[in-house]
């Protein structure tokens, strides 16, 4: 016990100034800046004034401190808000399932609102496969996603309309990219046109996640691992999206193997199933 009060002011010096280094970061090049300038120098008069027993200086710092309390707490109150966001005690993993939840709103309904509109699209969401051969083609946006960015980009008018958008994460990252045909192997691809052929192209070249709208019929199709499925409602296109991109949890080596070995037996007939009913 005695040892340990020796090093607790080291303890104490290194536990603040790694506080103090983790709000400048927090804080650096925003408007807080200055709140936080302005109360280390209030601190350091206020240090000074008891220092040097300056009783009647040392008094107003108390009296000014009080009230400076209270302004702070309404002036900044945005700044303070979002200053307690950043140190929520949410886990990563729970945080990026909101972030991907909000990315997997927004293209639900950017899908079929153009579906009722009838307008014909092509979504790329980029899984571990990399895109960036055929985002290089395209032309390059680094946007932000949002329904309405979306929407803007398939409308008729718009000059980026023809050709697939390929997103990664919640980064909209080209658009009008060309994608590879599937090829007219099987009456199922032949009877597709350009846009479900190149979708259905591009997932059988990658693991990425497609999403097609229809500008005939004004129906969602949703293509993967070189699987086509027509007709998707909107609660199951959801379901579908959050279940491949919401974050899992680590498993042992051993495990992994085991569970690959068993995807490996049962993906030909499970594919068999699925080009059937897409039929």
């Amino acid at each position: 016990m005695a040892l340990f009060q020796g090093f607790t002011p080291l303890f104490e010096i290194i536990l603040i100034a790694v506080l103090l280094n983790y709000l400048l970061s927090l804080l650096w090049n925003t408007r807080s800046m200055d709140l936080f300038f302005g109360l280390m120098a209030f601190l350091l008069i206020f240090a000074i004034s008891s220092w040097l027993h300056l009783p009647v200086v040392h008094e107003l710092m108390v009296l000014v401190g009080n009230v400076a309390v209270v302004g702070i707490l309404i002036i900044f109150q945005p700044e303070l808000r979002m200053l307690l966001s950043k140190l929520s005690l949410k886990g990563k993993r729970l945080r990026e399932v909101s972030d991907m939840d909000r990315v997997i709103e927004q293209l639900v309904t950017s899908l079929y609102r153009m579906a009722e509109r009838g307008i014909g699209a092509l979504i790329v969401l980029e899984n571990e496969d990399s895109l960036d051969e055929y985002a290089q083609k395209g032309v390059a946006l680094k946007a932000r996603l949002s329904s309405e960015l979306l929407e803007s980009i398939f409308v008729s008018s718009s000059p980026l309309h023809d050709g697939a958008v390929v997103v990664r994460g919640e980064e909209v990252v080209a658009a009008s990219v060309l994608l590879p045909l599937a090829e007219e192997s099987s009456p199922l691809a032949r009877s597709m046109g350009t846009r479900h052929r190149a979708g259905l192209g591009i997932s059988q070249a990658s693991d990425a996640v497609v999403l097609i709208v229809s500008e005939e019929s004004g129906k969602v199709s949703l293509a993967r691992e070189g699987v086509m499925t027509r007709g998707v409602k909107i609660d199951r296109c959801r379901g579908i999206l959050r279940s491949v991109y919401t974050p899992r949890p680590r498993v042992r080596p051993g495990v992994r193997i085991s569970r690959s070995f068993w995807r490996l037996q049962w993906r030909w007939p499970t594919r068999l199933f699925d080009h059937s009913r897409a039929g």
